[in-house]
């Protein structure tokens, strides 16, 4: 790991559940000398990516929440996708989500939540696993090859864990089917008694940028009657596809597998 990579990985601590680090214990968390440490804080600091609060301790900076306004102005999936799953929330009565590949994992880019939503259901900027879930799966089923030998050899285990395969073979065809039929519904592979349906999104190339999906509580609605929401998830995932290669600002950047 480079320098510049771990001075980066210090923003990873914070989180809802920590959002307030000391700095003796970012010390002890980056694991290099304290000398080096304190120069990515005070790195970080002057960018604006940590702010000072009392007692000498650390939360996310400013720049944090500047970012974010470009990301909502700028992000094509999220400017093309947002009227879309929205309208499908109001008129399914069940919340959707954007997502995209990000690392080894899957972000949520935005989200248009029912009245009666899960309290357990992703909202943008929260991260899942890469292969479990339907937001997932169907991403997963549109990478090109290479991409899929890597995320196999390091995620096997939970591979064969969630039905995809046990070898490399059965992984391939799964992801086949998922891709020819073109949506994939799911249950429970994340959060208990959560049933979702998603459908990739792409760009104007043809490569996927990440999906959207439909998700619900099994206590409000039954699999087999959910199931018949696909094609309404699938109408609006090509909708979101069309408005992105209509955009005039959208630059043509696949899903990638990275980290």
């Amino acid at each position: 790991m480079s320098s510049l990579d771990k001075m980066l990985s210090l923003l990873d601590v914070f989180t809802p559940a920590a959002p307030v680090w000391a700095t003796d214990d970012l010390i002890r968390y980056s694991g290099v000398p304290a000398s080096t440490c304190y120069r990515y804080i005070k790195a970080l600091h002057s960018a604006g990516l940590l702010a000072r609060v009392a007692n000498g301790s650390y939360v996310l900076g400013p720049r944090v929440l500047e970012m974010d306004r470009t990301t909502r102005l700028c992000d094509p999936v999220y400017i093309a996708g947002t009227p879309v799953i929205r309208r499908l929330t109001a008129e399914t009565g069940y919340s959707s989500l954007l997502c995209m590949l990000f690392s080894d994992s899957i972000m949520c880019v935005q989200e248009a939540l029912a009245e009666n939503a899960p309290s357990v259901l992703f909202s943008r900027g929260q991260r899942r696993p890469l292969v479990a879930g339907a937001s997932a799966k169907i991403i997963l089923a549109h990478l090109p090859v290479h991409q899929l030998r890597t995320i196999f050899s390091r995620h096997r285990k939970s591979i064969a864990s969630v039905g995809l395969g046990a070898d490399w073979e059965g992984f391939r065809q799964i992801l086949r089917e998922i891709k020819q039929a073109g949506h994939v519904m799911t249950y429970g592979e994340y959060n208990h008694g959560i049933l979702s349906i998603a459908a990739p999104l792409f760009n104007r190339s043809g490569d996927v940028l990440g999906s959207l999906a439909l998700a619900a509580a099994e206590s409000e609605i039954g699999a087999a009657e959910f199931q018949k929401l696909a094609g309404r998830v699938v109408e609006a995932s090509r909708e979101v596809s069309q408005r992105i290669s209509n955009s005039a600002n959208v630059v043509d950047l696949p899903a990638r597998a990275i980290g």
